[in-house]
């Protein structure tokens, strides 16, 4: 008996450790509206959502379960037109004051201008680590992935596959690392004209409300936030946990190869090269290897 019960003890331990969540396209069931649920749309079998924006209000929506290291994933067509002042955002963020967050914020812009994919990182509750990229194709005409994927080891934004961005874990040199919380799922629509096309020079043009962004096929490949067990349990390594194998560790040659091809062609604004607005202060990251 005394060996049967420590079979059966070994086996909802691990049960409990390769807790992995995998969470896919249907809205209704994995994500709920926040705010604006009464001029938004979920269409089809519930694996399409139209985000609105108008005078009353803008849309979000929020994941159910949370979530620790993994993949997470949304197919996204941007507002058309003149959507200056419009954000639409897609983000992971845990709870309180001193929250962590990782953020794709798509800033609108006026007619015949690019987007700017702006993508920031909170620690701890504190951000000011902006880069800022345009994209390659007009996101509005098609849908596009967009992918955080998150792990003990790095946090990677990913557009259509290709790296953006990289933030690397110096927690052992004093800088801090999203780890320690579990993150829900976001996506929004929002005014946010005070600052987000030209600094705020240009405001909405409430004649071309509303304004519709659409989401389609949210995927979340990832670790289920179980209270603070998590923060081991999400981290070892194992089989279940994907996102910590060797293979993830790291960008291979090919995405870092991709990720310099951004960084050379695409990128608008890096935290860490604006030696104005931080007084020669500079994040301590920024000294240390991206890849």
């Amino acid at each position: 008996m005394a060996g049967s019960r420590a079979l059966f003890m070994a086996v909802v331990l691990l049960s409990v450790v390769f807790r992995t969540s995998k969470v896919d396209a249907n809205f209704p069931k994995s994500m709920y509206f926040n705010w604006g649920a009464q001029h938004s749309s979920v269409l089809g079998d519930g694996d399409d959502i139209q985000l609105v924006l108008d005078q009353t209000s803008g849309t979000c929506i929020q994941s159910k379960k949370v979530f620790l290291f993994g993949s997470i994933e949304m197919l996204i067509k941007l507002v058309p037109g003149n959507s200056a002042g419009t954000v639409a955002a897609f983000y992971l963020s845990s709870a309180g004051d001193k929250h962590d967050e990782i953020d794709f914020e798509f800033l609108g812009n006026s007619t015949g201008e690019p987007y700017t994919v702006h993508t920031n990182i909170f620690l701890q509750g504190q951000a000011n680590r902006e880069q800022e990229f345009g994209l390659w194709f007009d996101p509005t005409a098609d849908f596009h992935n967009y992918t955080i994927h998150w792990n003990p080891t790095q946090v990677v934004w990913y557009v259509d596959s290709i790296p953006i961005r990289i933030f690397r874990n110096y927690e052992s040199e004093g800088i801090p690392y999203p780890n320690q919380k579990g993150m829900r799922v976001y996506s929004s629509l929002w005014n946010a004209d005070n600052w987000a096309t030209r600094g705020g020079l240009v405001k909405i043009d409430w004649t071309a409300a509303p304004f519709v962004a659409n989401y389609r096929n949210f995927r979340a490949r990832s670790c289920e936030w179980n209270g603070p067990c998590s923060i081991s349990q999400c981290a070892l390594t194992a089989r279940d946990n994907w996102w910590t194998s060797t293979g993830y560790k790291q960008l291979t040659i090919s995405e870092q190869d991709q990720l310099k091809w951004v960084r050379d062609n695409h990128m608008m604004y890096n935290y860490c090269s604006d030696v104005w607005r931080f007084n020669g202060q500079m994040a301590p990251e920024c000294s240390k290897p991206q890849y």
